[in-house]
């Protein structure tokens, strides 16, 4: 069994309502074990024998049918997790002022060389990840990164959490 984080995209903004007990249930029902969800943002931890490309379709799927529209999910296991934290580049920064954007593939040199609107935002590339270190916070920022695929942020206190309760599961 290999423990599983998967971070649902845009779910709880614009009108898109997830309950997290919904999300519990649909998890259960596609046979994600010991489903779990940490603040009401679309974060799910779970376990699971199947291959995270499997989960993530799955996952994609039940979700399309629970609300009627498409949702991306992002898949780490406890471990990527757990790199993602370890290798923060802003770690000395306040953890709600470093985000890390997590997506499927990884996105790129390219996606960072061509940001837009930077202003006082650092940039650092991950594995699968871009981290953004937003000194004035998020909220005031237009970064936009220059990639196509879409991803899904997390701030570093939120990834710590879910980096120690997937440990926990594993």
């Amino acid at each position: 069994m290999t423990a599983y984080v998967a971070l649902l995209r845009a779910v709880n903004v614009g009108g898109r309502q997830l309950k997290m007990d919904d999300l519990k249930r649909v998890a259960g029902e596609i046979g994600l074990e010991s489903p779990k969800t940490l603040i009401a943002s679309g974060n799910l931890l779970f376990t699971s024998g199947k291959p995270e490309r499997a989960v993530k379709r799955e996952l994609e799927k039940a979700l399309a049918g629970q609300m009627g529209k498409p949702v991306e999910v992002m898949v780490r296991t406890a471990r990527e997790m757990a790199e993602a934290v370890e290798t923060n580049p802003f770690d000395k920064e306040p953890g709600n002022r470093v985000v890390a954007i997590f997506f499927d593939d990884a996105p790129g040199d390219e996606a960072i060389a061509a940001a837009k609107n930077v202003a006082n935002e650092r940039l650092a590339p991950g594995k699968r990840e871009i981290y953004v270190h937003y000194p004035d916070g998020q909220g005031r920022s237009k970064l936009k990164l220059g990639t196509k695929a879409s991803g899904t942020a997390r701030n570093m206190n939120t990834v710590a959490k879910l980096a120690e309760l997937a440990r926990e599961m594993s």
